[in-house]
């Protein structure tokens, strides 16, 4: 007989259809979704902790357990049943016999389905391969799941449809759950780096009567009962500044953010982002600090200071390379010359030739960086502060002393992507209005993610803000750097995508 290579599509509604009636039948005895059981042990503690112990010590010691969890593997053999089942920590077998719990017991298991969700009394032994086993006392369905999971040697594999039922996702395939638990991980670690020096955790509008903190398209909205219409925040930054000023010197946010822009492997219209301000420090406390932050957290959670992304090794604890945006430019690109470089219709004329859009109305700082990001920034592997970034693009950062074209500002590139964006800021109330006036200027002029101008804001600032630093790094795309995950869509739990 041939063998089949692919496996034979499962009748979905054939099935559905024989568990809706089992659960039908359920309904008639009684209550078919009870939430009385009260579970006392998790899969994983009990292996860690009886994985060693032998079949007699368990014998002569009987440790009664209150298990539950997903059927996740069933075979009947006759008189007996093992199963796996599995719960938030991992899984464990079960072991369902004609004597115990019961023939009649028995028999109602052997028509659980995978998927149900199950109660067990028992206690533990092991088999004789040597597996931590609990043999069943009294087993109760508590819930019982009408659609069949994916094939067990396939899974679910199809990489939307994984981002789409999230759910199904999460339940058959471990490597998701992990990455999960990671970013849960990594989330508490920066947390807690921040907390331990004396940072304040603070919460800020999502809904702003003015978008700003960032050049980028906003989504909007409307509250019906003031009658008017609101922004989902680009960025929290405005907001915490505020709070600066009001004295919390030292504050942070872990925040969802909501840009109306394109979806690619780096981007989600919703993501997660770390802002935090310090006051009576510059940029260079900050270039300090977040290679300490990255460090900590990848010695945290995955034990190591060394990574591997993508087939790149990265170490985390060597020094950050440091160089302008032309000095990347022209390492990366040995024919681009200075001159190329600070002639804007040269500039022009190379954007041109590459295909790259540009504004039409940016100078020659605002063309370098548009070169920069479309040619340079993905070569930027290990971990890259790129310094001293075009005033004329960072309307919110303190211009330099010595050069006022340049902002004492810094984005951070890892595996070939911008990780985060920090400078001194600007607490120049009249240079700050005038910044916002460019912005709107350019906004009327057809840039649809210049700022608006704030006005709250700049008189926030003429009550005198103390000199600060502050910086946002990518929650989203930090994680994809520990998980190697090749997409922003694989650690978000439920990315933005097209209806079915």
């Amino acid at each position: 007989m041939e063998q089949q290579d692919t496996p034979i599509p499962q009748d979905t509604h054939r099935i559905i259809a024989e568990r809706r009636a089992k659960l039908n039948a359920i309904r008639e005895k009684g209550v078919a979704y009870p939430n009385d059981f009260y579970r006392q042990n998790l899969a994983a503690e009990l292996v860690e902790k009886y994985e060693n112990h032998d079949r007699d010590t368990l014998d002569l010691n009987p440790v009664i357990v209150k298990v539950a969890g997903r059927i996740m593997l069933k075979r009947t053999m006759g008189k007996i049943t093992f199963a796996n089942i599995q719960d938030m920590s991992g899984q464990i077998q079960i072991f369902v016999a004609d004597n115990a719990p019961g023939k009649a017991e028995h028999e109602a298991f052997k028509h659980h389905d995978i998927g149900d969700i199950i109660g067990v009394d028992g206690v533990l032994f092991k088999t004789k391969t040597g597996e931590l086993t609990v043999r069943a006392r009294a087993v109760r369905l508590l819930a019982k799941s009408l659609r069949p999971l994916p094939d067990k040697f396939h899974g679910l594999t199809d990489q939307e449809l994984r981002y789409r039922q999230r759910y199904v996702d999460l339940i058959v395939n471990e490597d998701t759950r992990l990455v999960f638990v990671q970013r849960s991980r990594i989330i508490q670690a920066i947390r807690n780096f921040l907390l331990a020096r004396r940072f304040l955790e603070v919460e800020t509008p999502m809904m702003q009567p003015i978008p700003g903190g960032a050049a980028a398209r906003p989504f909007v909205t409307h509250h019906n009962a003031l009658d008017m219409d609101l922004y989902l925040r680009v960025a929290p930054e405005l907001y915490l500044k505020r709070l600066v000023v009001g004295g919390f010197e030292k504050v942070f946010e872990i925040s969802c953010n909501f840009r109306n822009e394109g979806i690619s492997t780096k981007h989600n219209p919703e993501f997660t982002m770390l802002e935090f301000y310090v006051a009576y420090v510059d940029y260079h406390y900050l270039l300090a600090a977040i290679p300490q932050m990255i460090l900590e957290v990848a010695q945290t959670v995955v034990g190591t200071a060394k990574i591997t992304y993508q087939g790149h090794e990265i170490d985390f604890d060597k020094p950050y390379a440091r160089m302008t945006i032309t000095e990347a430019i022209k390492q990366h690109h040995p024919g681009i010359t200075d001159a190329l470089l600070n002639d804007r219709e040269a500039l022009i004329a190379r954007l041109k030739g590459l295909g790259i859009a540009y504004r039409p109305a940016d100078g020659i700082g605002g063309l370098q960086l548009t070169l920069f990001e479309n040619t340079t920034e993905d070569k930027l592997i290990q971990p890259t502060f790129i310094l001293d970034y075009p005033a004329e693009v960072s309307p919110l950062a303190r211009r330099s002393d010595k050069n006022p074209e340049i902002a004492e500002r810094f984005e951070l590139y890892i595996a070939g992507r911008e990780i985060a964006n920090g400078f001194s800021e600007l607490n120049d109330p009249e240079d700050q209005a005038a910044r916002f006036q460019q912005q709107v200027r350019q906004k009327e002029a057809g840039d649809a993610e210049a700022m608006h101008y704030d006005a709250d804001y700049i008189r926030a600032l003429e009550y005198g803000m103390p000199p600060a630093s502050g910086a946002g790094i990518g929650i989203d795309r930090l994680v994809m750097l520990f998980t190697d995950s090749p997409s922003i869509r694989d650690v978000i739990l439920f990315p933005l995508l097209r209806p079915e």
